[in-house]
């Protein structure tokens, strides 16, 4: 039973879908103004990985995670180089999806764009107006706040008196409003300046809490079952989303809501405008795998905040290699054994403080197929359990010392193997880190990559060799320059 903390009632609560088996989800998307930092994939990992537990338990998801590609900052910096919005944001946009791919998430079945559902929020924008929710000011349109005395129903902020409810998004002081709190769903534009698209209530862009409104409601229906996003989203983005949408429609918006906490660097939360960050591609450069970064992202639950540490980055190398070998030699019958924490050297064929020594008569060793069965059910418990990473990861690294412990005591039967190989993909459909299994290079294939980091070295791409021979010793090749060229073996 699927359990998790709702931020619009302020409890967990059992996940019931609207509809069955059916669940129609929302999440925000990046701003692509930019590339995307650390503390941004932190938020789309617990994305991707609620979107592949939901899978897991077999529902039908329809997942819908948007590209905002028209702000305040993407028209600035658009302008200040001379070239339009798509041509500015089209680089960022095929950069986000690099990175998104190479940390191993899942595309997402819909990924609309700000841009190309204008004519979506100019709909809204017009009920709003027509039932009394929305009025224009200087050529602007703005949400009445007074018309929703629900506002602040998710965030819970009180909002007695005249308390400014924008963003760094609007300039509160740069318009006439009635009401401080109240937010814009359409920025007036003057005649030939871009970008700007036409609508009956006039010449405009739109807010950026409208584009999200308009492009969940297009693909999930005026009312759908889950939204989610980072913490700092919460106020004023999906509150005013709440707003605006309930406002238009007269039906609930979301039936559940969901927040991820922060990313933080020594202790201050990463931002751009703190300039305490770092891309993907920052850490990518300094040689940590994808996989060592999206499992030092997700370790720490949803709702904990994470303190990034390069040493916790090493950490999550050492354990995803680990976890890895142990998954070949698992694969490969289970002759060694390779613990984690360990220096990777065979285990002693004792089984004293192995987790589960004593079940069985006479404290023989449970089998590979009953460690296996229980991690599985410590696992979806674990995950059931609000999304607990943490006790999830703590399930498997329990398996992988049992059967360890199994391995060096005299291997794996066929149907232990069998049963072990299985809850590993079952760990790894939902949280993506053992990675693709590497297949075996041929004699011909070393002498290929050989050649080819010979040529790296002399084109001085020290970078190109470097990784080639990680990748050689990745998967056993060792690597020795001699006067008289470079020789291979294999552990």
């Amino acid at each position: 039973m699927l359990r998790f903390f709702n931020t619009l009632s302020r409890q967990v609560e059992e996940f019931q879908p609207i509809n069955g088996n059916k669940v129609r989800m929302y999440i925000c998307g990046p701003t692509v103004w930019n590339f995307a930092h650390i503390g941004n994939f932190r938020t789309f990992i617990f994305g991707d990985i609620l979107r592949r537990y939901l899978k897991f338990k077999g529902y039908d998801l329809t997942h819908v995670f948007n590209l905002t590609d028209v702000d305040d900052r993407i028209i600035n910096e658009s302008k200040a180089r001379g070239i339009s919005i798509n041509e500015f944001t089209a680089p960022f946009i095929r950069y986000f999806w690099e990175d998104f791919d190479a940390l191993g998430m899942e595309r997402p079945e819909v990924t609309p764009r700000a841009t190309e559902h204008v004519a979506e929020m100019i709909d809204i924008i017009s009920k709003l107006l027509e039932n009394g929710h929305a009025y224009e000011s200087d050529g602007s349109i703005y949400y009445r706040i007074a018309a929703f005395p629900e506002y602040g129903k998710l965030s819970k902020i009180s909002f007695s008196g005249n308390i400014a409810g924008g963003s760094d998004r609007v300039d509160t002081d740069k318009y006439e409003k009635e009401d401080a709190r109240d937010f814009a769903l359409w920025k007036l534009v003057d005649e030939g300046d871009e970008p700007g698209w036409d609508a009956p209530f006039g010449r405009g862009r739109p807010g950026w809490h409208i584009e999200c409104s308009a492009m969940s409601m297009k693909y999930l229906g005026e009312t759908f079952d889950l939204h989610a996003g980072g913490m700092d989203l919460q106020f004023p983005h999906h509150e005013n989303e709440i707003a605006q949408s309930e406002g238009s429609t007269g039906k609930l918006f979301a039936k559940y809501w969901i927040h991820s906490e922060f990313l933080k660097i020594d202790d201050v939360t990463m931002s751009k405008s703190k300039g305490n960050f770092f891309t993907f591609r920052d850490l990518s450069e300094q040689g940590y795998s994808p996989l060592a970064i999206r499992y030092l992202l997700l370790s720490v639950p949803y709702r904990k905040q994470l303190n990034f540490t390069f040493e916790g980055l090493q950490g999550a190398e050492s354990t995803v290699e680990r976890l890895r070998n142990f998954r070949s030699l698992v694969t490969d019958g289970g002759g060694s054994s390779i613990e984690p924490g360990s220096d990777g050297r065979k285990n002693p064929s004792s089984s004293e403080g192995a987790a589960g020594s004593a079940d069985g008569p006479e404290g023989r060793l449970p089998t590979g197929r009953v460690s296996a069965s229980t991690a599985i059910e410590r696992f979806e418990a674990a995950m059931d359990d609000d999304f607990n990473t943490a006790a999830a990861l703590a399930a498997i690294h329990d398996m992988v010392r049992e059967i360890n412990t199994i391995m060096a005591d005299g291997g794996l039967t066929k149907e232990d193997q069998a049963a072990v190989l299985d809850a590993i993909q079952k760990f790894d459909a939902v949280l993506g880190i053992f990675g693709p299994e590497e297949k075996a290079l041929l004699d011909a294939d070393i002498e290929a990559l050989i050649t080819e980091r010979q040529q790296a070295r002399h084109d001085r791409d020290f970078a190109r060799s470097d990784e080639i021979r990680d990748q050689l010793a990745a998967q056993g090749i060792i690597l020795e320059d001699t006067p008289t060229g470079v020789r291979w073996k294999k552990k």
